[in-house]
This record gives structure tokens, sequence and C-alpha cells, in this order.
């Protein structure tokens, strides 16, 4: 009876000693990610808490504080009830203005809410931005507000996070962290170009349950053609990946949850999980932050709502064959002209609609001034892959501008 006591107190306290030193080696760790932390940026001129621009201090976020912000966009319509704005965050680094400023461009025409543009940009682009922002006409100002930030990363890794796939674009992973007073988000690469209004894909957060807090689309619909279950080197969310050019962001919650993960039983908060993530994963991984949010939501799949594919439409799902049903059905929603096709000829029907949309002047006829020029661009892409089915790009395009001809006309 004395030895099996004995074995019974030695076994209690191996495990209490046991216990003790993993808390305290996760608490190292995360003391850890505080020094690491992004700084308390100062409130930009004419910035006010309801327009996320005062950025507090991120508990368990400590160190350097980031450059003043570029104040907050123009006096305009746009900052009256900023709770009914929807808000759009890109990040722009080298030679990214032009094509940017034909995001925001193609925003504001065919959205009839309040926009909230939040552009990080690298140092040489700011002035770049307010300037075009500012030459914008006042009916085209009068629907938006903006500011501008700095390219942001935790302190001592800056230059691993810049790198990470393409300059600045895992900025993204740190927007919670940033945008504290923002509490929904519609992040989009600089390569997007909205077909309809932005409050459309915006209503989608009406449809999360109380677990969702964020959604994409898939990164394909073909498995055969599928890049991550063919290729990746790490997990990923559901058969096919997601993508993650645009990514509806519930920011709040997103800054309290704790996700499951691969590297401790211990659930993490997000600003916790993504420095050990990117150590973990780092040489495995070929896309970057969206291969570290496929990680993220593969041990978390609950968490994500995933969006048909018309709401991400890529040269992917017309080169390959068609393969976006949804957007055979209804037309393309949001075009991603991923892989650099406004700038080559590879398919020439994405740069014809990025030529159409960056040319078109504020305020004139959109039936004759944009949708015209451009089936008339489209007609001499027929004998490329995507520009056989191009009728798919204005087949939504087409209503959108007849709801804003309608409405200019006082619905007459």
């Amino acid at each position: 009876m004395r030895c099996y006591r004995r074995a019974l107190f030695l076994c209690s306290a191996f495990t209490f000693f046991s216990s003790l030193y993993v808390f305290n080696h996760l608490a190292s760790t995360l003391e850890d990610t505080d020094e690491r932390g992004l700084g308390e940026p100062r409130t930009p001129a004419g910035g006010s808490p309801d327009t996320g621009n005062v950025l507090r201090k991120n508990p368990g976020l400590t160190g350097r504080r980031v450059p003043q912000l570029v104040r907050d966009g123009m006096d305009s319509e746009a900052e009256d009830g900023d709770n009914e704005s929807s808000h759009i965050a890109v990040v722009a680094c080298g030679p990214r203005l032009d094509e940017t400023l034909a995001m925001l461009k193609s925003a504001i025409i065919f959205s009839k809410k309040p926009l909230k543009f939040h552009i990080f940009a690298d140092d040489e682009l700011q002035d770049s931005f307010r300037n075009a922002l500012y030459s914008w006409p006042r009916s085209a100002q009068a629907k938006f507000n903006f500011t501008i930030y700095p390219i942001t990363f935790p302190s001592g890794n800056e230059k691993e996070w810049k790198k990470l796939f393409k300059p600045c674009a895992s900025q993204r992973l740190f927007l919670p962290l940033i945008l504290k007073e923002v509490d929904s988000l519609l992040y989009v690469d600089t390569d997007i170009l909205f077909l309809q209004p932005v409050e459309d894909i915006w209503a989608f957060f009406t449809q999360f349950n109380k677990s969702q807090l964020a959604a994409m689309a898939p990164e394909h619909e073909e498995p055969r053609i599928g890049w991550y279950n063919r290729f990746a080197r790490h997990p990923y969310y559901g058969n096919t990946g997601v993508n993650s050019g645009v990514m509806l962001m519930n920011m709040t919650r997103l800054r309290e949850t704790f996700f499951k993960n691969d590297m401790t039983t211990v659930a993490l908060h997000w600003s916790e999980m993504l420095m050990p993530l990117l150590q973990k994963y780092k040489l495995n991984i070929t896309w970057g932050d969206q291969d570290l949010l496929n990680i993220i939501f593969h041990h978390n799949p609950e968490r994500l709502y995933v969006f048909p594919c018309q709401w991400n439409y890529r040269p992917d799902h017309c080169v390959y064959g068609l393969n976006c049903q949804q957007a055979e059905k209804d037309g393309v929603f949001i075009l991603h002209g991923s892989r650099g096709v406004y700038h080559n000829e590879k398919q020439p029907a994405f740069r014809a609609v990025y030529e159409a949309i960056r040319q078109y002047p504020f305020g004139e006829n959109m039936e004759t001034s944009l949708l015209q020029p451009l089936d008339a661009s489209l007609r001499t892409t027929a004998d490329s892959y995507c520009g056989r089915v191009s009728h798919l790009f204005t087949k939504r395009l087409k209503q959108s501008i007849a709801s804003v001809q309608q409405e200019m006309t006082g619905g007459r």
C-alpha cells in the first residue's frame, strides 16, 4: 500500500510540474509576441472614433509608434451617418496606384450608400493617392471619405512580413489589430473591380451565423485544376482552399475569438497566432498570407462563410474551361484581375473591363461613356479564352448601369 501511495504521489507531482512548465512556456511566448507588437498611431487631423481613425493600443501589443496618418478624406456627405458606410480596405505598394484608383472608382460609381476607404500605402504613393482623390469631381467626393495609413508591421519582423509573397500584401493580416474602431470591413486586392454596388457583397454579413467571422470565395471550383489540393505542403480550407483577394472581415469577432491551431493545445487570439504560424510554415507556403489564412481556417472551418465564385471571378474561371456555374447563370459580380491580366495581353477581356472603368469620366452617361466602349472592346477579344464568354462580364454590369441611370433621372 505504501508503494502504491508513493507512486501515486510521484505521478501527481510530475503532472503538476509538467503543467506548470507548459503554461510558463506559453506565457513566455505571448510576452515575446507583445514585444514585437504594433504601435499606437496618432489620430489624424479631423479623425474621430466612429470613423475608424483612432487606433488605440491593442492589449498585448506594445512597441514603436506608427507614423502620423494622412488626414481623413474630404468634408463630404459621406461623413454623415458613418455607421451606414461600407468600409473597404486596400493595400498598395509599388506600381499599384492606377490599379487601385480604378478599383476605388468602380466602388464609387455603382454604390448607392456611402463608402469609407482605408488605404494602406507605402510612402512613395501617399501623396499621389491624396492628390488623385481630391481631384475627383465633387459629385464623386460626396459619396466617400478616406484615410491613408502607412504600411505597418510588428517591430522586429517588418522585413519578413513585407516580403511575404508580394510587397505589403500581408498587411491585411494585421488590419484587425490596427483598425481597432472598425467593426466590419471588406478587404480587396488592388486588382479588384466592382461590377455592382458594394452594399450587395456587404449584405453577406447579415448571413453570418454566430460563429462566422470572415467570408471568402473558393480558390477553385474544379478539383482537377485546383492548386491547393494538388501542390500545397500545408493545411488548407475545405477541398480546394480559399482565395483572399476579396475578404469580408468581422473585425470585432476576429479580435475577440480564440482560434484552434496546430502549434499548441491552447487556443490563441489572432494577435498571438500570426508570428508563430509564420515561423512554423514559412518554408512551406507559396502564396504568402493567403496560405496562412487557409491554415487558420483549416483548423477553424466553422469560423468561415464561403460565398460563390462570381464575387471573386478570376482568369482561372474561364481559361481552363467554364468552371464558375454561378457566373454563367447570373454574370460576374466582382472581377479579379489576378496574374497581372489588366496590364498584359494574356486575357484581353479582363483588360478591356479595366480600361473601360479607368477611362470613364465621372458624371458622364454610363451607357454611352462606359458600356458602349466596353462592348466594342470586348468584341475584339472573341478569340481569347475569356473573351468567348465576355457576355458574363457585362451581364450584371448592364443591370448596375441601368440602376444608376434610373436614379440619376429620378426614376423617369
